[in-house]
């Protein structure tokens, strides 16, 4: 054998060490993706009952939804009803009851006034007489 074909017979004997070295890998990788093939096709068979129940939650939510947007519009339909009667109170008795209060805060007045100028014309003590109204003496 001459020295170039035994550099050939080591240069092939490394390309199959090469290739074997390369092949490991490969192998590896090829399980790899097989593997995630399997987990991709058992999530999509999944998937099915997960996006059914995720379908029925949100119809039970719209059917929700749509009941709390009758009892909103029932309340505000009663809110406009209570402001309508809380203006016509306002409107009927609102008036007559300030002047009610009125007359009534003026006479209080007009009576304290009375009394503070009957109590300055009384002497004060124990043992002052009262004025009769009769007489108009003591």
């Amino acid at each position: 054998m001459s020295p170039g074909q035994i550099a050939a017979l080591v240069a092939a004997g490394a390309f199959v060490l090469l290739v074997l070295l390369l092949a490991i890998p490969l192998l590896k990788l090829g399980r790899t993706l097989d593997e995630a093939t399997i987990a991709i096709r058992k999530a999509h068979e999944n998937s099915d009952p997960l996006f059914d129940g995720a379908n029925t939650t949100l119809t039970h939510v719209n059917t929700q939804l749509e009941r709390v947007d009758g009892i909103t519009a029932n309340a505000r339909a009663v809110s406009g009803n209570v402001s309508a009667l809380t203006s016509l109170f306002t409107a009927t008795l609102g008036g007559p009851l300030v002047k009610a209060a009125a007359f009534s805060y003026g006479v209080s007045k007009a009576l304290r006034a009375r009394r503070k100028r009957t109590a300055a014309m009384e002497p004060t003590g124990r043992h002052s007489r009262r004025i009769t109204r009769k007489s108009g003496k003591r």
